[in-house]
């Protein structure tokens, strides 16, 4: 016969073992309506496995026999008029002391290197548009600043303008002009104060409510209380996320170009449908280094800014973060940040 102590042990014993298998049932029946919905949602959009997997040889012979080796006669507007092709074009490109690629960016023409550099544009534009107006909706979005439940307005604001990919912004801005250069920007521009300003609020929301209440007791006005004892402490953070956002930025800007912003998006598009899939595969080359680079720089950039939550990427971590379809459509949650 056991003793009181012992009932009351086996009893909570007891309990936590039936939590244990209710846990189990529910990760079990979370499972089983997973796979429940990719079942159906296969068959709705007639997504047939055993057709995909029959024609990857084919894909694989397409790319291996049609992409390599990559072409980059297009480098430079030198390398296009003078038929130089393949790899041999990088180098020619650098001859001269660089004249050639100088002549490339000031062509009307469209070349790898120019392109790049309007990819580069296009984000960074989006990205310096978009930081006032993200500064100020961030500000008022958060209850420190705009007493709840008015800071919601701000908020809702950031989450509809988040809600809507910069893919999607660039045809809203039709009126304005064709998916081109400029409604590029001012789509990325959009979609990052929705992003930026979302980021701003939420570091906002975490400061220390010391040196605010120390700016309060000398009578600064609210102005001064905010720049000075708020966004004092948040600086850093914001250009840290600033840059980060200018990351996500660029590969945005290749995607934009696939649907006429022109740039290296555009050029890969072109020669697609020209059939010109070596060139493809330059332009691919092109993006990688593109992509790569600028992500290196910022995270390295952040790391320095903020060492306690920043780490500079490695080369390798880089590379797995270009299989990220998110940053390349510009969605994603704070969690996604690193």
């Amino acid at each position: 016969m056991s003793s009181p102590p012992d009932s009351a042990i086996d009893d909570q014993f007891r309990a936590l073992e039936r939590l244990r298998r209710l846990k189990y049932v529910l990760w079990g029946v979370l499972l089983a309506a997973v796979l429940g919905v990719t079942y159906w949602g296969l068959g709705f959009i007639g997504f047939q496995p055993n057709v995909v997997a029959g024609r990857l040889p084919g894909m694989y012979e397409f790319i291996a026999t049609g992409f390599f080796p990559p072409d980059f006669q297009n480098f430079t507007i030198y390398t296009k008029d003078q038929g130089i092709t393949g790899l041999r074009a990088i180098p020619a490109s650098f001859g001269d002391g660089g004249a050639h690629i100088i002549e490339s960016f000031q062509s009307q023409r469209q070349s790898l290197v120019k392109a790049s550099l309007v990819t580069l544009l296009l984000g960074f534009m989006g990205t310096v548009f978009a930081f006032p107006l993200a500064l100020v909706l961030g500000v008022l979005g958060s209850e420190r600043v705009t007493p709840f439940p008015f800071n919601f307005i701000f908020r809702g604001t950031l989450s509809g303008i988040r809600a809507i990919p910069a893919i999607v912004w660039i045809f809203l801005y039709i009126p304005i002009g064709p998916p081109g250069q400029v409604t590029a920007v001012l789509a990325i521009a959009t979609d990052s104060i929705g992003n930026l300003g979302r980021l701003f609020t939420d570091d906002l929301e975490e400061i220390d409510e010391g040196p605010i209440e120390a700016i309060r007791s000398t009578g600064a006005s609210g102005t001064q209380t905010v720049s000075f004892g708020m966004l004092s402490q948040v600086s850093r953070s914001f250009i840290a996320w600033t840059l980060y956002i200018l990351e996500i930025n660029t590969r945005i800007a290749i995607s934009l170009g696939v649907v006429g912003a022109g740039g290296l998006g555009l050029m890969i598009r072109n020669s697609q449908d020209l059939f010109e899939f070596q060139q493809t595969a330059a332009g691919l080359i092109m993006v990688f280094i593109v992509v790569l680079g600028i992500e290196l720089i910022s995270s390295r950039i952040r790391a320095r800014l903020r060492p306690g939550e920043h780490e500079g990427k490695g080369l390798v971590e880089a590379i797995r973060g270009l299989f990220d379809a998110k940053k390349w459509l510009g969605v994603g949650d704070r969690s996604d940040r690193d």
